[in-house]
């Protein structure tokens, strides 16, 4: 595999294509030597990619944080200021209208965030927030909550706190974004822009964590026999704020991650591994992203921005033939650089393509993109003031 050249963005196909020179152009890694794998993907056919079908399916929306599908054509979701949980079937949509939204802490980047389903939604109807708090004494948290709708999902039946004390300041910097492996709960964690959280294993900050779908710590995690509470739970640490968690279909986990003024980042999360980021004392966001220089080994960025970053945010694997050369591309919503990023690695790991594609640069700010059953994967838009949708995105035959 040839190496890829910082700055560079692959230009394939007028649809797909981006400008060489624009002020926001994505920044690969230097891919490095190719191995047996790589040589393997080398040498398959490329794919074309298709055009794409567009379409505002739920309107009217402020700061959509997240979105699932959960079964005949219908999503749940999430609204990160109005704190609202909704359902949106066959054109209409609700909210949960027992969902109690004013026990939600709503400051600054920390509200209603991320949203899970349940493998088994259609029986168990549970799903998972992650979510600004108040605790006792006056003081806030982030904490992840799981809940239960009636049959006809309207209605919370029951909830409780999973897992909570995550830090927080003035709200900024709050993550956090949800993914259920099987029997396992993951949890990617911003760092509250305090500078000690993201080495610090003692502080649930900055990190991804491991939790069973019981709240307890998964018997995995590197340092489950800790006597420490929260560093029972870590899965990785060296995080600055993680706003996306991906798997793809080998198994691997992934993580998107917001830079300071530089580096977005996509990691391939590795158990127990220090991704570097160490912004003190202060909080002091001239420091490296991943900075080699810390004691112990560091694990690099699969795919990083350069400078200036892009405010990465939610993403996920698109799968699916009719998908051509966006078949297993991760793909990643980008905030400030308003557009969707589709990621090809190799099976090794390394980044081939970068595509940013034009029918998906002219929507503002985009929060997230989740994958859909079928050949359909769903947009979220970060505008506010009420303009915000959700996207249905499908080739064109």
């Amino acid at each position: 595999m040839r190496s890829l050249v910082l700055g560079t963005v692959l230009a394939l196909g007028a649809t797909l294509s981006a400008p060489a020179a624009q002020a926001h152009a994505p920044q690969a890694v230097h891919a490095g030597k190719a191995d047996k794998a790589d040589k393997a993907d080398k040498a398959d056919k490329k794919a074309a990619a298709p055009g794409l079908h567009v379409k505002r399916l739920v309107t009217g929306l402020d700061h959509p944080w997240d979105v699932k599908p959960i079964g005949k054509g219908r999503l749940i979701y999430t609204q990160r200021e109005r704190a609202t949980v909704s359902i949106w079937a066959h054109g209409r949509k609700r909210v949960i209208k027992n969902f109690p939204s004013g026990q939600v802490w709503v400051s600054g980047e920390t509200g209603l965030m991320g949203l899970e389903v349940a493998n088994d939604f259609g029986s168990s109807r549970r799903f998972w927030t992650c979510q600004g708090g108040n605790t006792s004494g006056g003081g806030h948290d982030v904490r992840v909550m799981t809940w239960t709708l009636d049959k006809r999902l309207r209605r919370v039946t029951s909830h409780r706190e999973l897992l909570g004390g995550f830090p927080t300041t003035s709200g900024r910097h709050g993550g956090c974004r949800l993914l259920q492996v099987g029997s396992k709960l993951y949890v990617g964690t911003g760092d509250a822009a305090t500078g000690t959280n993201p080495e610090n294993k003692k502080s649930l900050g900055g990190k991804t964590l491991c939790l069973r779908l019981s709240g307890r710590p998964c018997a995995s995690n590197p340092f489950v026999h800790s006597g420490n509470r929260n560093k029972r739970y870590v899965h990785t640490y060296g995080h600055r704020n993680v706003q996306g968690l991906a798997q793809r279909a080998d198994g691997s986990l992934w993580s998107i991650e917001q830079g300071t003024y530089r580096d977005d980042e996509v990691n391939k999360l590795r158990n127990g591994g220090d991704y570097g980021y160490n912004p003190v004392p202060g909080y002091n966001e001239n420091v490296p992203m991943t900075d080699q220089s810390l004691p112990g080994k560091q694990i690099a960025a699969k795919w990083r921005s350069g400078d200036p970053t892009l405010a990465t945010s939610g993403g996920g694997f698109i799968a699916g033939s009719a998908w051509g050369a966006l078949d297993g591309t991760l793909a990643v919503a980008a905030l400030k650089a308003e557009r969707v990023l589709f990621l090809t690695f190799s099976r090794a790991g390394r980044l081939q393509d970068v595509r940013t594609p034009k029918k998906l640069r002219q929507y503002g700010r985009i929060r997230t993109v989740v994958d859909g059953p079928g050949s359909v994967f769903y947009v979220t838009t970060d505008n506010g003031n009420g303009d915000d949708v959700i996207l249905a995105v499908r080739p064109k035959s």
